[in-house]
């Protein structure tokens, strides 16, 4: 009996273990709610109406209105340097003296073969006048009297030949005194007094005249229609900005090919400036601003908010609700940090200018404060579009770092 109350009792616990067991592991475990995605961090800004200037951006090369290569047209040795090296010249300043004895030497020459002849050319012309008269009076023959004739002809044109002599000489004597062709500045010497020059061979000195002073650029071929038509009415303003330097020269486009590069679709300008403080230097290279005209109240946004995808480039706009809606958009000119929204955006509206790697089409985004790093922000901006906040060191509308 005991025996059998003690297997009852077993079997009634067992079965209430594995009715517990099975209640356990009947029970559903409570599923965890997912985790949103976070609302990305952005810096916003407003685009505005502004006037923009249109511009062309080019770099160009400096060059001097008039540059000469001083060489000497005559062979000889060089006995005096009258200037120093980068100094400043005007037309006609003394620059170098050869030595002019050969050539004194040489004008003597013809001097005294251009007396010789001449006292010949006389002698042959009394003769033939001689031989004339006695040709009437039947004492001499007629073909005598044409020989002194000829004689006569023959040493007036030598004459002539020693007069040019003569002028030549002279002309030699005076390639002797080297004077500057135009008024500029002098480069480096290239050869130093007591050496002796060879005609046409020996480079002297360089000159370059800086004021004014050119500067050489291309631009595409497409923005020559706007740039003649420009030109037709009006000069093209030009500023040029040397890298590091802090003045702008103002200056005018001056000249444009007449030829497009065909292996480049480019055509070849010159600009004009004054250079009256002598800022700009030949060979240097500068930036150039081509000024072709003013864009009055166009919608513009900083250039970082502009993106490039493969339909072209958009930027994020934030909607009212605090979502990112991604617009594509048609840009215009650039200028000082912003840029022209012809098509896709009014005035008005907020662009993601920084944080757009962290930006989903349609996903929320919050709005970082001003010197903020997403910490302690307030509660009042979340899930809605903050205004503009003008930031000091950064253009009006701008929020951000």
């Amino acid at each position: 009996m005991h025996s059998n109350s003690r297997i009852l009792s077993r079997i009634s616990l067992s079965a209430s273990l594995l009715a517990f067991c099975i209640t356990l592991s009947g029970c559903p475990k409570k599923a965890e709610k997912p985790k949103g995605r976070p609302p990305a961090l952005v810096t916003t800004a407003a685009a505005t109406l502004q006037n923009i200037p249109v511009l062309i951006k080019a770099i160009g090369t400096m060059e001097a209105s008039e540059s000469v290569v001083v060489r000497t047209q005559i062979s000889g040795e060089l006995t005096k340097v009258a200037f120093r090296e980068g100094q400043d010249v005007e037309k006609g300043a003394l620059l170098f003296q050869l030595d002019p004895r050969t050539y004194l030497a040489a004008i003597r020459k013809a001097e005294a073969t251009q007396a010789r002849d001449k006292v010949i050319m006389d002698n042959a012309r009394k003769d033939y006048e001689r031989y004339s008269n006695l040709v009437k009076d039947g004492i001499v023959t007629q073909e005598q009297a044409e020989g002194y004739r000829t004689k006569a002809e023959s040493t007036a044109a030598d004459l002539a030949a020693d007069l040019a002599a003569v002028d030549s000489a002279r002309e030699q004597l005076a390639y002797c005194t080297i004077t500057s062709p135009i008024s500029g500045r002098l480069g480096v010497l290239a050869v130093d007094r007591g050496n002796v020059v060879k005609a046409n061979d020996t480079v002297l000195v360089t000159i370059n005249k800086h004021t004014p002073i050119h500067a050489s650029f291309t631009i595409p071929e497409k923005q020559l229609p706007e740039v003649k038509r420009q030109m037709s009415g009006s000069r093209i303003s030009v500023e040029a900005e040397i890298p590091g330097a802090t003045l702008k020269e103002k200056g005018v486009v001056s000249f444009f090919d007449n030829t497009v590069d065909p292996t480049t679709g480019t055509i070849k300008l010159k600009a004009t400036f004054a250079n009256a403080a002598r800022q700009l230097w030949p060979g240097q290279f500068a930036n150039l601003s081509i000024l072709l005209g003013m864009k009055n109240n166009a919608v513009v946004v900083p250039s970082q908010a502009i993106q490039t995808g493969q339909n072209g480039q958009f930027v994020f706009v934030i909607k009212p609700d605090a979502t990112a809606e991604i617009r594509q958009i048609v840009s215009g000119p650039v200028s000082q940090g912003v840029t022209v929204i012809e098509k896709g955006l009014q005035s008005g509206e907020q662009v993601v200018i920084d944080g757009q790697m962290r930006v989903i089409p349609g996903g929320k985004v919050e709005i970082q404060v001003a010197g903020g790093n997403g910490q302690g922000k307030n509660e009042e901006q979340k899930g809605k579009v903050q205004g503009a906040v003008e930031v000091k060191g950064q253009m009006p509308g701008v929020t951000g770092k």
